[in-house]
């Protein structure tokens, strides 16, 4: 994996597309002839210059292309100056796609009329700022206009007051907003909250889990939202934690449900797809998720054909991020759409190109995602015989020495990984791994019994000849079946479908080549 730039100037160069660059340096040369001193823009653009040539961050090598007026005190400094002009520029590229970057812009040209005496034109900007603001729901800054309107209303005598009702509807605005602005403020708590109810306690499996669970949700949820429509994000941030609330219980109908309304919400409110896109992509992610636990082949199709189709519209108006989002949801449940099929080969043309990208949205994109797309090459390469490919790629997962790693993850990965040995006749080195996995799953708080019996089995096979190991697969696998019905080991089998691998063995086949026949 690609090693992460650490200078934050290199880094905002490198993440520069050609036509940012090309604005910038329009915006340099603008600069001097505005007046900046040519030295200065010269050293500056030769930094960037240098800075942009460079494969990876090397300051001893940065000081060889730069001449020698640049010293080296001066390169603190100098870098700042260079990251506030490459900022400048880019707002002025994102205002035209951001909204509300525009309104912040249009709030300061407010500032700066009132600044001037001229509160009059002030506020006719702000009423037209309001609209803006309303019309995309961006409540905080819609707050912030009718803040600005209030106190010019306050402190100077305006034709306001003359217009009847003006001033209470002003007022009254303003109090709906702040207790909108208020309550959508709690409810994106309680969906952050309910989040990390599930990173701290996985899933609730006992009586007593899904106790507190509930009191937690009894206690934190905000009642500022009763008796009136809610607004677009707040309904959004509502069916959010609601569906976090069914994944920790691992009520998947119920899960998929609230997933299902966060989507309808962008069906009811269409330009939202293109104003929030991030959110927008989030929400069908989330969904596919819950389609796939569900094994719904379908309804899975029609919204990944759905999430296609949006990126394959709007990929040249997606910014760095919403492209990194829409490449990690995308291909993975691409991924998982094979999966659910039994598509095994197809998904292994797949990997090259992803992998080539990836390669590309390392940097972006958190460390868990990149070892999930590695989990899910093993298992395709895995499901197809080539178990020395797969086990590249687990290698990846198991040697990490940095970062957070799902537990989940990390334990089917180990389980993988010895089956892998297994299946390879590789029995010495089952033996060794073996125990490196008993200490992992013994410091374990959230190992499923799925797991533990798959590592037991496989600590009985790697003492028994080939010869003895059918009666126990049968038996294995006879159990598994019975605990396949209970939710909490069905996350579990999703990932590693234990059902399938066993029955392959029985059948002296390939899971690739024994799906085809029984599904």
């Amino acid at each position: 994996m690609r090693s992460i730039p650490k200078d934050p100037l290199f880094s905002l160069i490198k993440s520069l597309s050609k036509s940012e660059k090309r604005t910038f340096r329009l915006y340099a040369t603008r600069l001097q002839s505005a007046g900046e001193g040519v030295t200065e823009q010269r050293k500056f653009l030769q930094l960037f210059d240098a800075l942009d040539k460079m494969a990876d961050y090397q300051e001893e090598l940065l000081f060889k292309k730069l001449d020698d007026s640049i010293h080296k005190k001066h390169l603190p400094n100098l870098k700042r100056h260079l990251y506030k002009q490459i900022m400048i520029s880019l707002r002025l590229v994102y205002i035209q796609k951001n909204i509300d970057i525009e309104i912040r812009e249009q709030i300061d040209f407010a500032r700066i009329l009132y600044g001037k005496g001229m509160y009059m034109q002030a506020l006719k900007l702000l009423e037209r700022i309001k609209s803006i603001a309303t019309e995309h729901h961006q409540d905080i800054l819609h707050l912030e206009v009718l803040e600005f309107q209030k106190l010019i209303e306050a402190r100077h005598i305006t034709r306001s007051r003359k217009v009847k009702g003006k001033m209470e509807n002003l007022l009254a605005e303003s109090s709906l907003r702040s207790h909108v602005t208020h309550a959508n403020s709690l409810l994106f708590n309680f969906n952050i909250q309910v989040h990390g109810w599930y990173i701290q306690h996985g899933h609730a499996r006992s009586a007593t889990e899904i106790k507190a669970l509930n009191d937690f949700w009894q206690e934190n949820q905000p009642a500022a939202i009763e008796g009136r429509t809610l607004t677009f994000f707040e309904k959004a941030n509502l069916y959010q934690a609601r569906m976090w609330y069914y994944y920790i219980l691992l009520d998947m109908p119920q899960c998929m449900q609230q997933a299902v309304e966060w989507v309808n919400l962008f069906a009811d409110n269409q330009p939202m797809r293109e104003k929030d896109p991030d959110l927008y992509m989030r929400s069908l992610y989330y969904l596919l998720t819950a389609l796939y636990f569900l094994k719904n082949k379908t309804t899975f199709e029609q919204y990944l054909l759905e999430f296609e189709t949006f990126v394959d519209t709007h990929q040249e108006n997606l910014n760095a991020n919403s492209r990194t989002i829409a490449f990690v949801y995308l291909n993975l449940s691409k991924i998982n759409n094979h999966l659910i099929k039994g598509q095994f080969e197809a998904g292994v043309q797949q990997i090259n190109a992803i992998q080539q990208e990836l390669a590309a949205y390392e940097q972006y994109s958190d460390i868990h995602r990149t070892l999930l797309f590695y989990y899910k090459f093993a298992y395709l390469h895995f499901a197809c015989g080539n178990y020395d490919r797969a086990l590249d790629y687990l290698n990846e997962i198991i040697l990490l020495k940095h970062g957070y790693l799902r537990e989940d993850l990390h334990h089917n990965a180990r389980l993988l990984y010895l089956i892998c040995h297994y299946e390879m006749g590789n029995y010495d080195l089952l033996q060794y791994h073996i125990s490196s996995v008993q200490r992992a799953f013994a410091q374990s708080k959230d190992l499923s019994r799925v797991q533990l019996l798959t590592f037991q089995l496989l600590k009985k096979l790697s003492s028994l000849p080939p010869s003895g190991a059918r009666p126990v697969l049968e038996a294995f696998q006879q159990r598994i079946v019975e605990l396949a019905v209970q939710p909490q080991e069905q996350k579990a089998l999703l990932y590693l479908d234990l059902v399938a691998w066993v029955g392959s063995r029985l059948a002296n086949s390939t899971l690739k080549d024994w799906w085809r026949p029984t599904q």
